[in-house]
């Protein structure tokens, strides 16, 4: 497989799941397979999900010990019911897959249509571009995409879009280009974050994040591990806050997980404090791994939280 498909933080995931035969391990974000194999080589079962349809060509020939499930992991409890798995796995974001394909509009360096997303169901980047209000794109760009000049960004949008409705992906980086006043040629191009902050919305992934989550603390036996890989502090400050809670550290609820019982047990603890980063070496060889962080608990064998109504 080639560079750009290396798994993030791999030797580290194995490390914190320990899989083995015998063990199942759920790999919650199949994408191109590569956690999926690396399980499967220690001698563990494996069933993975990815909402993306593509995503299933790159399963041939993985055994009978594999299998893969095309829907969100979210759903991986309703799928496979509770306290059945010895480790899940999450490694969340867009992958370097569908970066990588054109015509699938997440990248702004390469034209295609304004798709963005994972799955083959719902409305496309496009569809929010060209009919959301400004005040919601602004909201969009500044909360998920964390573009300070959101508002402006927005305005140059709904200028540009009354005149021609936005389709290709370059098109779009052009006109937030000309409101940021950026270069192309500078470190980071001025489209970054609006285009993070679009793919979020279009995938609902923050909210799939949390629902995630929950569904791994319901999937998981007593003593089985949850490995979380994030790319972006939104992403992190989830994860965190959910180990945090659920490993009793936190005096009260969290403004970054959803409200749940107090008072109950802890039905997680942490393998480790904080989150763990990619060494040098792998920076190097893999950009995709710069912003990585890992975080790791262990179910104990405490009831699931009930969420508050």
């Amino acid at each position: 497989m080639s560079a750009p498909h290396t798994s993030v933080l791999l030797d580290e995931v194995i490390a914190a799941l320990e899989p083995a035969p015998g063990k199942l391990i759920v790999d919650g974000t199949f994408g191109a397979g590569g956690y999926s194999r690396a399980f499967l080589a220690t001698g563990a079962d494996v069933v993975a999900f990815d909402r993306d349809p593509s995503a299933r060509k790159f399963a041939e020939g993985l055994g009978e010990r594999f299998r893969l499930v095309d829907g969100r992991f979210s759903q991986m409890a309703d799928e496979l019911g509770e306290g059945v798995a010895d480790g899940v796995a999450l490694d969340l974001g867009v992958s370097s897959m569908q970066l990588d394909q054109a015509e699938r509009g997440f990248s702004f360096m390469r034209d295609g249509p304004l798709d963005m997303r994972m799955g083959a169901d719902g409305p496309t980047a496009a569809d929010i571009v060209n009919t959301a209000e400004q005040a919601e794109l602004a909201r969009i760009f500044y909360v998920y995409g964390e573009e300070r000049q959101s508002r402006r960004v927005a305005s140059f949008i709904v200028r540009r879009r009354a005149e021609q409705p936005f389709t290709r992906t370059l098109d779009l980086a052009e006109v937030i280009e000309r409101a940021l006043g950026g270069r192309r040629g500078a470190k980071v191009h001025p489209a970054t974050r609006s285009f993070q902050g679009l793919r979020i919305a279009v995938n609902e992934e923050l909210s799939e994040l949390e629902a995630g989550l929950i569904a791994a603390e319901r999937v998981l036996k007593p003593g089985g591990r949850l490995a979380v890989v994030t790319f972006h502090s939104l992403e992190d400050r989830i994860a965190k806050a959910f180990f945090t809670e659920r490993a009793g550290r936190t005096p009260g609820g969290s403004r970054h997980a959803p409200p749940v019982e107090a008072g109950a047990p802890p039905s997680f603890q942490l393998l480790f404090n904080g989150a763990r980063a990619p060494g040098e070496t792998e920076t190097a060889t893999n950009p995709r791994a710069r912003s990585a962080k890992l975080r790791v608990g262990v179910r104990t064998s405490a009831p699931v939280w009930k969420e508050a109504a």
